[in-house]
């Protein structure tokens, strides 16, 4: 059966009979102006004491008691009545909503936007501003359909700190006690990819596991006429570089993805000397959660194989970080159904699984959840302004569409349980 579309006070088109908890033009444009403060004052990982402060002051005047996690940065915040034991008082679990509101330690480098960031080398260049903003604008307008007695179910907020310091500061939120009594949990990332107004999603795997790699070598430095009589550390690092990454890709399944890629390489001073230390450090990724938990035997034994065909002594770092994010079947069509809702069948699209790493993973491995990819390029933009560069921006109008997504979704879910 057609559905035509008619206009909401806001002046969004949205179906008849469509849900509440649309986003009010006033609110539309408080929210824009809040992205835009954060993404001016970015602040790193376990760093965030503005961005929480100002997260908290807005929730607290619209009437709600968030609580300051106890590593001092994010925030965990209940609308309606939450029971003891930490979930609904009739005895059915809530609904989180979990953004990030780290920063990267990269320059913005936007030379006409007037919102681009105050602080030297710090950007939010992945979107987090974005997530927040998203997450905070569902908060208020899900605490309006409370206190009008049109919320049914109570809906947890989760404003984690530390997403990009691996392994995320997913574990101190959880820690903290952000899930307990949670049923579900949902999470958007901005995708520079997809059109703004749409969302992307994926049942399964939609994300890499990603862990961090740190290398020393040493050995007996010497001239570089005499190479013979040294331990030739330039060529063992480059040897380390070109040839584990291919060991490992002979020792799993190819289909697992596993693969290691170098960000760093550093060694000697001068031309005619061989130096005795070099250092190396990268990440290694895999699609799949089961060879992820064997990468560290094979990275580890391949690094030490090629460091000792060339004499070097290896001093291996092998950092943990995150698992892939597997979207569960049940969420991923709670959040489709939310999305449909508000703006019809041509709003979502589907999307591949990508290498980047993500500790909304850690949630994941507790209770079921899904993260959709929200569209924030501009319709008919050709640059793609891509995600950790210095250049990146979202269009704003996926502010709207996320906070309208997380309504809906928790209407639904209300609704279904």
């Amino acid at each position: 059966m057609s559905r035509e579309s008619e206009a909401d006070p806001s002046g969004e088109a949205v179906l008849p009979g469509a849900l509440p908890g649309t986003l009010p033009e006033a609110l539309r444009a408080e929210l824009v102006a809040f992205r835009r403060d954060l993404h001016m004052h970015p602040e790193l990982g376990n760093q965030e004491f503005r961005t929480t402060a100002a997260i908290k002051a807005r929730l607290e005047k619209a009437g709600l008691r968030p609580r300051v996690l106890a590593v001092g940065t994010g925030l965990i915040c209940d609308i309606g009545t939450v029971g003891a034991e930490g979930v609904a008082v009739d005895g059915v679990p809530v609904l989180a909503m979990r953004a990030d509101i780290d920063a990267l330690p990269i320059p913005d480098t936007k030379t006409e936007c007037a919102y681009r960031s105050t602080v030297p080398d710090r950007a939010h260049a992945c979107g987090h501003d974005v997530h927040t903003t998203v997450v905070l604008g569902a908060g208020l307008v899900l605490a309006e359909l409370h206190r009008q007695g049109r919320l049914p179910r109570p809906v947890r907020l989760i404003f984690q700190p530390a997403e990009e310091v691996l392994p995320g500061g997913a574990a101190d939120a959880i820690a903290d006690g952000a899930l307990d009594g949670v049923g579900r949990i949902i999470a958007v990332h901005c995708d520079p990819r997809v059109d703004a107004g749409k969302v992307g999603l994926r049942e399964g795997a939609i994300t890499s596991a990603c862990d961090r790699l740190e290398i020393s070598l040493d050995g007996p430095g010497g001239h570089t006429a005499r190479p013979h009589l040294t331990t030739d550390l330039v060529t063992a690092a480059a040897r380390v570089v070109t040839d584990v990454p291919a060991l490992v890709g002979r020792r799993v399944d190819t289909r697992a993805g596993l693969a290691v890629t170098w960000g760093r390489i550093e060694s000697g001073h001068a031309p005619n000397v061989i130096p005795q230390h070099a250092e190396l450090s990268g990440t290694v990724r895999c699609l799949d959660l089961e060879a992820w938990r064997q990468a560290p035997d094979i990275v580890v034994a391949a690094i030490d194989e090629v460091a000792n065909l060339h004499r070097a002594k290896s001093e291996i770092n092998y950092v943990r970080g995150v698992p892939p994010v597997v979207n569960d079947g049940d969420v991923t069509a709670l959040l489709r159904d939310a999305m449909v809702a508000r703006r019809g069948e041509s709003s979502v699209e589907g999307t591949e699984q990508s290498l980047g790493g993500e500790d909304f993973s850690w949630y994941l491995e507790r209770v079921p959840g899904s993260m959709a990819r929200l569209g924030v390029r501009p319709p008919g933009e050709r640059t793609v302004r891509d995600l950790h560069q210095g250049d990146f921006d979202a269009d704003e109008s996926a502010i709207t569409v996320g906070v309208e997504l997380f309504t809906a979704a928790a209407l639904l879910d209300a609704a279904g349980r």
